[in-house]
């Protein structure tokens, strides 16, 4: 059920599959898509300072009529705002967007970017130490990464008091990434996967629909079962409600180890992940 939960490492709980928001628009195709996923089971809602969204996600969490103990939100650090009181500020502003007390989940978006290259440890430990700040002052209860390999994590570490306890990245048949993958696994980090279907480019896929056949169910089902069996947090994102429901539609079947290894053969089939230290912004 979309209220399952996986146990992240400071023993919050967090739904395992989360309703994402990247580049759907501000306004009411943002506030009508949220609101959709919330009437269709979904209590895990993703989104970020530069999705430029938060202020239509805030309204159709509070139109839901929703108790908010009973959400999981998820908002992330802009590149922009990287450092010790630019991420102080950029949390609050996200929580006024929001119209929250407090979020569940804040993220370092990308850990390089491009204006902070000479400088990009320091300032991730800087907004990293306002993130624990933020914790130990009731504003956040939990605090991660996205698109942090490797290097940027062991750099992370050496000063951090609280260890990450999501890395959110781009994960899917067509890139798996499966060194990050195991690494994340041994610090205890939960992988959440962004653009599971592919950004889109997974769904014409031949063997993607063949095994979608076999179970009665769509491309898109098949994709994001085959990340929770791989023990991911998937981000399906859609603004129109037939999809952002069907999407929901996982629980019900389990794919085969063969139809596993199918799909974990598609490497390339897609777009790849984006190389965070070269990426241009």
């Amino acid at each position: 059920m979309l209220t399952d939960t996986y146990k992240l490492n400071n023993g919050v709980e967090i739904p395992v599959v989360g309703f994402g928001t990247w580049q759907t628009p501000n306004g009411q195709v943002a506030k009508d898509a949220v609101l959709a996923a919330l009437e269709s089971g979904y209590r895990h809602i993703d989104t970020a300072a530069a999705y430029g969204n938060e202020t239509s996600v805030g309204e159709a969490i509070k139109a839901s009529g929703i108790k908010r103990d009973e959400l999981f939100v998820t908002t992330k650090l802009w590149n922009s705002d990287h450092g010790y009181e630019s991420t102080k500020k950029a949390i609050d502003k996200s929580l006024e967007n929001l119209g929250l007390d407090y979020l569940d989940l804040y993220l370092i978006h990308w850990p390089n970017p491009v204006d902070m290259r000479e400088n990009w440890a320091e300032l991730n430990a800087e907004s990293w130490r306002a993130m624990e700040e933020a914790v130990k002052a009731g504003k956040i209860r939990s605090i991660g990464i996205s698109n942090f390999r490797k290097h940027h994590i062991d750099e992370l570490l050496k000063t951090a008091e609280i260890k990450p306890a999501v890395n959110q990245n781009y994960l899917n048949p067509s890139d798996m990434q499966e060194d990050l993958v195991k690494y994340n696994n041994e610090l205890g980090i939960l992988n959440e996967a962004y653009s599971p279907l592919g950004t889109g480019g997974l769904l014409g896929n031949e063997t993607v629909n063949a095994v979608a056949e076999n179970y009665g169910k769509s491309a898109p089902q098949v994709l994001l079962r085959w990340s929770l069996q791989h023990g991911f947090l998937p981000l399906p994102k859609s603004v129109h409600a037939e999809y952002i429901k069907s999407n929901a539609d996982i629980f019900d079947f389990e794919l085969s180890e063969d139809d596993m290894k199918k799909l974990d053969g598609l490497h390339g089939a897609a777009k790849m992940a984006l190389d965070p230290d070269e990426a241009t912004f």
